[in-house]
This record gives structure tokens, sequence and C-alpha cells, in this order.
């Protein structure tokens, strides 16, 4: 199987395999709307946007969102993501990747803080679903870290070395989860956050997934 045997992907859903953006901004604004602020551009987001989520609103609110009005805009969100998600596809050049990093014996999964119930049924549609040892969204309330979620992603799959383990993803915080199971990541600047906010956590930045791939095999090597 060579050196990469072993080596294992653990990839992010939205803004990483799934090319989302479009419903992204447009259920963001919707859940804007209901507490009377004013749409932001993509660009804006990519600037703005962290996790825990109702920080990303304390940043346009000014403070946190009562517990109430997190009710409201995470409802209005998921509602207006759920219609419009429909015209979303998978990231260019996503299977290709897929079956050519499995091919050389290397394993690969998917963690998303994207609804379990919501993300299984979704990569299926698209046909990819056999490529991964596993297919993990979020179970219980939105609004937390992807960290511990990552534990228990981890523990789960048996024989997969964190040491040898590269999270893919868009976001600051596919970093920081990475890094509190020993695990390395790569950021992909086409999804949620801007290049510099990535930049910031001192993880690979790469512009297209092709490279993302590339660099999980040296980090994993």
């Amino acid at each position: 199987m060579g050196k990469q045997a072993g080596a294992h992907i653990v990839w992010d859903w939205n803004g990483t395999l799934f090319h989302d953006n479009d419903a992204i901004i447009g259920a963001t604004n919707a859940a804007f709307g209901e507490l009377g602020l004013n749409p932001i551009t993509m660009e804006q987001y990519r600037a703005l946007y962290c996790v825990p989520v109702p920080r990303f609103y304390e940043r346009l609110l000014g403070r946190l969102p009562t517990a109430a009005e997190w009710d409201v805009m995470d409802g209005t969100f998921h509602r207006y993501y759920t219609r419009h998600r429909t015209a979303c596809r998978l990231t260019d050049g996503v299977t290709e990747l897929l079956t050519g990093w499995g091919s050389a014996g290397r394993s690969q999964s998917i963690l998303s803080m994207y609804v379990h119930d919501e993300l299984v049924p979704l990569v299926r549609e698209f046909g990819i679903e056999g490529h991964f040892l596993r297919v993990d969204g979020r179970r219980g309330p939105s609004g937390g870290s992807k960290a511990e979620h990552m534990v228990r992603h981890l523990r789960a799959l048996t024989g997969v070395d964190p040491a040898r383990t590269v999270v893919i993803g868009d976001a600051a915080d596919d970093a920081v989860a990475a890094l509190h199971v020993g695990a390395r990541a790569v950021l992909y600047t086409g999804g949620s956050h801007g290049r510099a906010s990535l930049e910031e956590t001192g993880a690979p930045v790469v512009d297209t997934l092709a490279e993302a791939v590339e660099e999980a095999e040296r980090l994993a090597a």
C-alpha cells in the first residue's frame, strides 16, 4: 500500500465538500431580517463569521442574542437553508479527489456541524457515501464547538491514528478541533472564512481542495 496507508482525512461538509455558499448567505440574511438587521454580503460574512454561531451574531448586534432571539434566528436559518440547499452542488472535483485518496488504501470520513439526520441522506443522494468510513453530523442543539464532536468521531473510527489524521475544512474551528485531538488541519478558502482569519490559526491555507489533499498527503506522511 505504500507509506500513505494509514493516513486519514476528516472532511468538513458545508462550505468544503458541499459548495453551499449561496444557501448559507441567504439563510443568514433571512435570520438577520428577523431582528431587523441589514443583509450582509458574502465578503462581509467571511470576514465576520466565527463559532460558536451566537458570537457571530454578537459581532453584528453588538451583544449576544437573547435565548428567544437565538431560537427565532436559528429556526429561520434552517428553514431557509433546507429550501435552498437543493440548488447547491458538490465542490468541483470532489468525487475524483475522494476516489484518488481511497484508491491508495487511505481512509476518510465526514464530521459536520450540520444536523446528522439531514446530512446522511444528503451525502447518500450525491452518491459518495461509500467513500467514507463514517459520516457524522451534529446530534443535539446547534451553536456549539466542533472540538468535542471530533473527540467522539475519532473514537468511533477503529484503527485511525490522530497523528496520521488531517482535518480539511473551511473554518478556523476545524483547526481548533484538529488540535484538540492531536491531528493536523488544512483550511480551504472557498467556504465560510476569509484567508486572513484562516491564516491566524497557523494551519496551512489553500485555495482549492486539490491543494488541500496534496497538503494532507504531506502532513500525514
